[in-house]
């Protein structure tokens, strides 16, 4: 059985093969994107294959590239808990998947966290002291959370249009 049939059996199998081609290691990670974590070093194409078959792999790449981080988040937010020090790009691309990614963010920025609410008014809850701005956006996004306990009570005579 050569190289390309076991992976493609199963992705995992590339743990058994030594230096393997640019070719096996692509179909290794197509068939299970965390077989990620037995290649050495992937290349840039292999970081992306692994991750647009599940975003979650990301957690297997040492140093994984910007575009791989992007693809990620792209497909699945919350994989941004898994990169080190991600860029303010990779964290509104998380927050824009999925709102509630923010809390894996550590003091996400003004611009992360409006993402996030704009993504979903109810992100609010994984942003501690949000400010007005990021409250009103909140609002409109999601006008039910009028009574929420992160929404100031003083927006009420502010911005009456929210309790009518």
């Amino acid at each position: 059985m050569t190289d390309l049939e076991k992976v493609k059996e199963n992705g995992y199998n590339i743990k058994h093969i030594k230096n393997p081609t640019l070719e096996v290691q692509l179909e290794a990670v197509k068939r299970n994107g965390l077989s990620v974590d037995y290649i050495k070093n992937p290349h840039l194409e292999v970081q992306l294959e692994a991750v647009k078959q599940n975003g979650y792999s990301i957690d297997y790449i040492k140093n994984p590239t910007l575009e791989a981080q992007l693809e990620a988040v792209k497909k699945y937010g919350r994989s941004i808990g898994y990169i080190k020090n991600p860029t303010l790009e990779v964290q509104i691309e998380a927050v824009k998947q999925n709102g509630s990614s923010i809390d894996h963010i550590k003091n996400p920025p003004l611009e992360v966290q409006l993402e996030a609410v704009k993504q979903n008014g109810s992100s609010i809850d994984h942003i501690k002291n949000p400010t007005l701005e990021v409250q009103l956006e909140a609002l409109r996004q999601s006008p039910e959370l009028k009574d929420h306990e992160k929404i100031n009570p003083k927006l009420k005579q502010t911005h009456p249009e929210f309790w009518f």
